[in-house]
């Protein structure tokens, strides 16, 4: 079974470096975590489901890339594995822009040493598609890590202006309360009001200014628990066949972790609807789950007509919806996608979208198998109202 993004299930499709190189997947990401352990000093204690993240999916897509015929062109082609990946690295981890880059030169390099190693030869063309995919993901990963660094900044600023607003609002009404009163009983009432929001402002603030890692973020509450996902799997599947009939195959075996069971359900839910919803009505809606490095990956895949690169971000958006959506006339593509996002960042993991007319449409929600230690994941996704 292969972890690409794009959910592909026949690896006996893939040429003989190919398949040779998915063989070798978990000597080089192993070797990968060593060496960027050693040489990223932000990566140097970082727990292994979170170091991993999405690049056993990088990996596998560029297993694809380099066979010839196969509808990927590059590794990172019409998938957001990096970008979910730069964004996990803002939310999750102290790293910088440099970190993120050096994390992909080392896998580059680790890529070609493992293989070699193995005696696995590359021609000119599989060397540079490799190269090509790297560097791809590199901007990327740095573009979706600064952006959301921004976001949290962004966040940040909108939160203290939101929480400021009402101790300053009564503090200014007292004031003006004490201009209009000669009554020095209520003068000093309202003066004591005044400074006892004056003093809600100052420890507001200092609680802002020292949490580094911007708290503030809106999450949603989990209740975390453990349980097997097969079982919420058969829930759903049951519901969705009772209705839409015997269109949904289930790939994958059971994976017990701790996660908010609810959330996970309606997550799953939301995004089996949508493969429903926009997928042909005459091919199967796959479901897949897999466990890699301590992390779950349970996608859904449908074919039919694809997410336009441009339009992929927007789906993920609050009320924003996919030009296929709005033109369909079909309801949908406004909250259940910003919702699964929400899940997934809250359990610090990710939900990623591979989409192209060759290879149909992907959701993926890339999560820890253990969500308990991540739960000061920030999210720069919602702002106060």
């Amino acid at each position: 079974m292969t972890l690409a993004s794009d959910q592909n299930i026949n690896p006996e499709k893939l040429s003989a470096t190919a398949r040779r190189m998915l063989e070798l997947r978990d000597e080089v990401l192993s070797e990968w975590m060593k060496r960027v352990r050693n040489s990223i000093k932000e990566a140097e204690h970082l727990p292994n489901p979170i170091i991993i993240n999405t690049f056993p999916a990088l990996y596998d897509n560029l297993a694809e890339a380099i066979t010839p015929d196969y509808p990927r062109a590059t590794g990172n082609e019409g998938t957001t594995v990096a970008a979910e990946h730069g964004g996990e690295r803002a939310r999750l981890t102290s790293y910088n822009a440099h970190s993120v880059i050096a994390e992909y030169q080392q896998l580059r390099w680790t890529i070609f040493d493992v293989l070699k190693m193995n005696d696995v030869r590359l021609n000119d063309r599989e060397i540079y598609i490799i190269n090509a995919s790297i560097d791809g993901s590199i901007r990327e990963a740095v573009n979706a890590f600064a952006l959301t660094q921004a976001a949290l900044q962004e966040r940040f600023v909108a939160t203290l202006a939101h929480d400021l607003r009402n101790p300053l609002s009564n503090a200014h009404l007292a004031a003006q309360l004490i201009k209009s009163t000669s009554d020095l009983n209520k003068i000093k009432e309202f003066a004591e009001g005044i400074m006892n929001n004056l003093s809600r402002m100052d420890g507001m603030i200092r609680d802002l200014l020292d949490s580094i890692k911007f708290h503030m973020g809106e999450q949603l509450h989990l209740r975390l628990k453990e349980f097997d996902i097969q079982e919420v799997m058969k829930e759903v599947l049951d519901s969705f066949t009772a209705i839409h009939g015997a269109r949904f195959r289930l790939i994958g075996t059971s994976i017990t972790g701790w996660w908010d069971r609810e959330a996970i359900k309606r997550a799953v839910e939301n995004i089996i609807g949508n493969a429903v919803k926009y997928g042909s009505a005459d091919t199967p809606v796959r479901i897949k789950i897999a466990s890699q490095n301590e992390r779950m990956l349970l996608s859904v895949h449908n074919e039919g007509e694809f997410i336009p690169p441009e339009q992929i971000e927007s789906i993920f958006q609050i009320f924003g919806r996919a030009e296929a959506a709005k033109k369909g006339n079909k309801e949908g593509w406004g909250i259940g996608l910003p919702y699964v996002r929400s899940v997934a960042e809250t359990h610090g993991g990710s939900v990623a979208v591979d989409s192209s007319p060759y290879r149909g449409t992907t959701f993926t929600i890339d999560i820890p198998v253990d969500a308990r230690p991540y739960q000061g994941a920030l999210q720069p996704s919602r702002k106060p109202e």
